[in-house]
Parts: C-alpha cells; sequence; structure tokens
C-alpha cells in the first residue's frame, strides 16, 4: 500500500525506545480521544502550511499545549529544515527542534486534487496558519476569503516579513533582515563595535509567539461572537515591538540609543563583568541591590557617595563606577563570585554556555528537557514547553518530530473519510506522498 511503508512498526520502535513510556499514535487520527498531547487546547485542530522557523514554532507552541496540528509538507524533500545539518540518522536536528507533536503530510498545493484536500482540511479546522509571500494564498486558490466562506469561523494566520498589505509587501526577508530593518541590530553588540544580530532569531521566534498570542485571542473571539478572524501578523512589527522601553527612548528624546553591549542604557551596575577565570554578570536594577552589593564586598563608603547615590547619578558616573566594580571582581573566579553573591541575595551569574545552561540543576528540576522516541533517529532529548499548569494535564509523553508524509494515509482516511483506492489513485498521481 503506498504510504505505509514508512510507518510500518513504529509503534513497537518507539515503546521498545522509550522503556514503556505512554506514546502518541498520531497515526489515527480518526480517534476520538488522542492520548495526548493534553492540554488547555485539546480539541483545537491546526491545519499547518508554514515553512522553517517562524510557523513552525508558532504551531509548536500550539501542539505543546494540546492542539493538533496537521502540518503540510511540500512533495521531495519537504519543510526546508529538514535538510539543515547536523544530521542525526540523517534526520535534521534543526526540524525535529520545532517540529515535535505533529502530524506531517506531503499534499502537491499546485494541483487541483491538492488544493481540494487542503480546502477540505480547512473545513475540519479550527486555524489555518501560513507563511507564504502575499498573495501566494490566492493563487493557490486558498485565500481568506475561500477559506472563510467554506467555513465562517475558521481561523486564519498569516505571517509574513512586513505585513499583507504594505509598500514592502513583495519583499523577500529572513530574520537577519528585519533584524536589521527593526532596529534591534543597531543596539546589539558591544559599543565600540560594529551592530550584531542577536545569537538567537528573535525575529523568527518572537514572530511565532506573536502569531500564538494572535491565534489564542481569535479562539476567544470566536468563542463570543461565533466568527473567525484574519491574524495579519509582520515579522517586522513583531521585533519593533520587542523595543520596548529603548523605542519609548527615542520617542521622548529624539535620540535613538547605541550599543552598550551587555551593560544597559540606564541602569548601572548592569552587565557582564570579567572575573578570575571567565565573566559574571551583575544586575543591581534597584537601590537596595545596590547597597546589599557595597556592603557584601566590603565598599560601604560607595552607598552614600554623591556620585552613585541614585540611578541618575550612577549613570551620569558610568565609567568611574564601572572601573570600580571591575576592579573588585577582579577577585575571584566565577564560582566564588557565584556563591559568595547567591549567599548574599545578589542577583548575579557565571556567564554559560548552551551545554551548561541546559545541564544545570534548575532545569532539570523543572523537566524541562524531554525524551522523545523518534523512528529513525532513535531517543532523542528536546527542549519542552516551558508553560507548566499546576496539578493539572499531568498525563505527559512528547511525540517526536514526525518522518516526512508519515500521516498522509491517516488524515486522508480518518479526517477526510478518502477510501483506499482514492488514496492509491493520488499517490499514483504525485497529489501526495
Amino acid at each position: 500500500m503506498p504510504g505505509t511503508s514508512k510507518s510500518a512498526n513504529l509503534d513497537k520502535q518507539v515503546e521498545s525506545l522509550l522503556g514503556g513510556m505512554p506514546i502518541l499514535n498520531l497515526r489515527d487520527v480518526s480517534m476520538p480521544n488522542r492520548p495526548f498531547p493534553a492540554g488547555p487546547l485539546s480539541g483545537i485542530r491546526v491545519l499547518d502550511l508554514s515553512r522553517v522557523l517562524t510557523g513552525p514554532f508558532c504551531s509548536m507552541i500550539l501542539a505543546d499545549l494540546g492542539a493538533e496540528v496537521v502540518k503540510v509538507e511540500e512533495p521531495g524533500s519537504g519543510d526546508q529544515t529538514r535538510t539543515v545539518p547536523p544530521f542525526v540518522e540523517g534526520e535534521s536536528h534543526y526540524y525535529m527542534a520545532i517540529n515535535r507533536n505533529k502530524q506531517s503530510i506531503v499534499v502537491n498545493l499546485k494541483t487541483d486534487e491538492g488544493r481540494e484536500i487542503i480546502l477540505g482540511l480547512a473545513e475540519k479546522s479550527d486555524i489555518v496558519l501560513e507563511n507564504f509571500r502575499p498573495g501566494v494564498m490566492a493563487r493557490l486558490g486558498l485565500a481568506y476569503e475561500v477559506l472563510q466562506k467554506r467555513k465562517p469561523d475558521l481561523i486564519i494566520c498569516s505571517i509574513t516579513g512586513f505585513g499583507q498589505e504594505s509598500s514592502m509587501a513583495d519583499v523577500p526577508s529572513f530574520d537577519l533582515v528585519t533584524q536589521a530593518l527593526s532596529g534591534i541590530m543597531s543596539i546589539n553588540g558591544e559599543a565600540d563595535g560594529p551592530p550584531t544580530k542577536m545569537g538567537v532569531p528573535m525575529g523568527d521566534v518572537g514572530g511565532g509567539m506573536w502569531a500564538a498570542i494572535a491565534v489564542l485571542a481569535a479562539l476567544q473571539h470566536r468563542t463570543a461572537t461565533g466568527k473567525g478572524l484574519h491574524v495579519d501578523l509582520s515579522l517586522l512589527d513583531g521585533l519593533v515591538g520587542l523595543l520596548g522601553y529603548l523605542a519609548e527612548m527615542y520617542l521622548v528624546t529624539g535620540e535613538s540609543p547605541g550599543r552598550v553591549g551587555s551593560a544597559h542604557h540606564s541602569i548601572v551596575p548592569y552587565g557582564r563583568y570579567p572575573v578570575k577565570d571567565g565573566h559574571i554578570v551583575l544586575a543591581l536594577h534597584v537601590g537596595p541591590f545596590w547597597r546589599k552589593f557595597c556592603q557584601a564586598v566590603g565598599r560601604a563608603d560607595l552607598i552614600d557617595n554623591s556620585k552613585f547615590k541614585t540611578t541618575a547619578y550612577r549613570q551620569e558616573n558610568r565609567e568611574e563606577l564601572e572601573a570600580i566594580v571591575t576592579e573588585i571582581l577582579a577577585e575571584k573566579t566565577a564560582s566564588e563570585w557565584g556563591d559568595f553573591l547567591r549567599a548574599a541575595d545578589i542577583p548575579s551569574s557565571p556567564v554559560l554556555n548552551v551545554g551548561e545552561a541546559l545541564n544545570q540543576p534548575a532545569i532539570e528540576e523543572r523537566g524541562l528537557i524531554k525524551d522523545t522516541a523518534h523512528p529513525v533517529a532513535g531517543k532523542v532529548r528536546v527542549v519542552g514547553s516551558p508553560i507548566q499548569y499546576s496539578g493539572n494535564f499531568t498525563e505527559e509523553a512528547y511525540a517526536p518530530s514526525a518522518l516526512l508524509g508519515q500521516h498522509t494515509k491517516a488524515v486522508l482516511s480518518g479526517l477526510l473519510d478518502y477510501d483506499n483506492e482514492r488514496i492509491n489513485q493520488l499517490f499514483s498521481d504525485g497529489v501526495v506522498e
């Protein structure tokens, strides 16, 4: 049977890898009560037409909260992130990181039959998520007006670089471009260095979070009115929205803030400082912490020093104060300062690398790292959802990212009631994979 070879015996493989942990049977989408993900969005179905990062990050948030996500991928290679190294047994780390708890189907949207499949799935969904360029959905015969006519309470979320209607609507955009255009790069980096992009692709992941918020608000609107909404999300808007007080600084002064490295534009001491064996950060955000620090390090004289008595004075005399703090901190190692400052209730930390961050006790205690059992890659650990609900939704099992087209047959039969003959013909015609 076409479409069945990739999914044969997957349950047994997954059960063996997980050592008896509960698993998801995402292929059986016709089941009235899916065992997991269980969460506040259980019963909500998302048809995910998005690719790469922003849209998939949004749909993963929704999936982790219990929504059923049907991810549509293009024939051949699927989502572009499936080709990004490094790989585990041929499976991309990138794809696995942002596509857990989803079903994968392969549909050729450029065929009439493929479009009919998408329209049929949209009718059975609560949310359609897409991040094509403006106009592409219309050219595919999947415009908002078409989808809304088929299902008036459908929520459609369109994510683009610059919005559906703008002078830049047709301009190609990626995270790096929006970081540059948003002003984020201009304030990121050392004061004497060049503009630098953020290490995290904040335009994309921030856009995914904005999209999730918008979709959840649209669901509440639908509950209240019975009507769907079209969410028009611009990644540029999203990053500008994250500028926060730095945007306001320009709006009230007319001057753009510059780069201050790991320091703060207004608060001193606040930033990264060298120690004997590396770096620590010190965040003396309010007066009480400044006074605690001075007392702890034996420099109570600084508390009443007229140059450093208030936040404004400490900012005004930044250079002198930073030199004093740097000299004090150079006396100990990061570990020594960590223990000392924590005991004194002073907000500080050594600067950890990614591995150290993921393996620190606080992360383990919160259970943030989850085990999944991928049918090809084997046991794969992933960063789970940071959203936790006390005392609820305690049954937990994370489904790994799906193989390309792993659920095509099951979705067609389970959601659209296509019979085997029709499904086989669609496989033969190259409409689905």
